[in-house]
């Protein structure tokens, strides 16, 4: 997939990101709860809140790690920008997380929520075990296959394009883990779901979190009324009393170097 159309997505959605991330809040808490829960636990060095979108999970960090220095990484300047707003005292870096621009053995802590796969896992976690510090912690989250599954069903067969993004399973994250170097895995999977009163709505909160980008054999005009009410008609056999479900299959992985 060419990075600049995802840089460009959530560049775009850096202003809607926030009003449309319940789901992401979510996965940072429970990423959150994985950490160690004293800043003694870690070796010395910074934290790394790598892809840090508008800054949530950066705010997590700096409150469970007071007095840590705080380095923000996105490759999105307008969502770095947002990052920089908010009160975590975090120095920005512009980076893609396959290229860090950072001496090795300096992190304490490399975070990243909902970020990897957008890149490279094996790549990204190469990276993440260069410039962390021996005995410093890896703590990301990634979707798996299961995400968007009701959208992927309601599509399927409607065109040649593609609608949904192929998401590795957990044990891909595993494997990456350890071709990376690290020791001490864990890997949890949860299941997670926004409701939304119409499609169109669903399909809009994705847009504004910049996560509509699913690579070359994307859609680019619109679907006919015809294949549109299909659409509708297919994802509307999920609909309960909550309204029509978004499923986000979350795997959350820690580590040590």
């Amino acid at each position: 997939m060419e990075k600049r159309h995802i840089r460009r997505a959530f560049d775009r959605a850096a202003d809607s990101y926030d009003q449309a991330a319940a789901l992401q809040r979510q996965v940072c808490d429970a990423l959150e709860s994985s950490l160690p829960p004293g800043d003694g636990q870690l070796p010395a060095g910074f934290l790394l809140d790598a892809g840090c979108g508008t800054g949530y999970g950066a705010g997590l960090l700096a409150h469970r790690y007071p007095g840590r220095p705080l380095l923000l990484a996105d490759f999105a300047p307008a969502m770095l920008a947002r990052a920089r707003e908010g009160d975590n005292g975090g120095l920005p870096l512009c980076a893609d997380l396959e290229h860090l621009p950072l001496a090795a053995g300096g992190a304490a802590l490399y975070w990243s929520s909902l970020a990897v796969q957008w890149c490279d896992l094996g790549h990204s976690l190469k990276e993440a075990a260069r410039v962390l510090a021996p005995g410093g912690v890896l703590a990301f989250s990634t979707l798996g296959p299961g995400t968007f599954a009701e959208l992927g069903e309601a599509f399927a067969g409607i065109d040649s394009h593609r609608h949904v993004l192929p998401f590795a399973p957990p044990a891909t994250c595993g494997e990456a883990m350890l071709g990376a170097g690290f020791q001490e895995l864990r890997v949890e999977r949860r299941k997670l779901q926004i409701f939304y009163p119409d499609l169109r709505s669903l399909l809009r909160a994705i847009k504004d979190i910049g996560a509509n980008q699913v690579g070359g054999a994307r859609r680019t005009g619109f679907l006919g009324k015809a294949a549109w009410k299909t659409v509708e008609a297919r994802y509307e056999r999920h609909r309960s009393a909550a309204g029509l479900p978004a499923t986000y299959d979350v795997v959350l992985c820690t580590a040590v170097k």
